[in-house]
């Protein structure tokens, strides 16, 4: 049997609001019953058009992408990094130097990571508020699909 990660009470996942990775990993949430939350930029824009209201995320007072992305490596325990290459561009980037900044734990998942690193990971670091980011559906499509996997296999309630 693969490892697993066991999420406990106050288990919590954290995102942008973004589509793709962002987006991905809030709906596998609610699917899950594990509650979520995060920071969106203000007017709760997306690159579909204003964020759904089903998404409990708080708006930023800047409606800069950078803020939310910053203060949601803040307000987390530590970050997943969703892409599907080896390298780290645009906000996916940004992410993780926030992360080195903040000193707080990040990991890049993408295609072949297997999810028991994840699972390591996530133990290893004593996540309680998981941050999830990484690319957009229009620049990576599939990306939501990957997320969703990895997290189903890496964390049970």
């Amino acid at each position: 049997m693969d490892e697993i990660y066991v999420a406990g009470d106050g288990f919590m996942v954290v995102a942008g609001g973004q589509t793709g990775a962002d987006r991905a990993a809030l709906d596998w949430a609610i699917e899950q019953g594990i509650p979520h939350g995060g920071w969106c930029p203000r007017g709760r824009k997306t690159e579909d058009g204003v964020l759904p209201e089903r998404y409990r995320l708080k708006e930023t007072p800047a409606a800069a992408y950078l803020q939310r992305t910053e203060w949601n490596v803040r307000d987390s325990d530590a970050t997943l990094i969703f892409t599907l290459d080896d390298r780290l561009d645009g906000g996916s980037k940004r992410t993780a130097a926030f992360a080195d900044s903040l000193g707080k734990p990040w990991l890049q998942v993408r295609p072949g990571v297997h999810p028991k690193y994840v699972a390591r990971f996530l133990a290893r670091h004593g996540v309680k508020v998981l941050n999830v980011a990484g690319k957009r559906e229009s620049s990576a499509s599939g990306i939501g699909e990957l997320v969703r996997q990895v997290l189903s296999q890496a964390i049970q309630r």
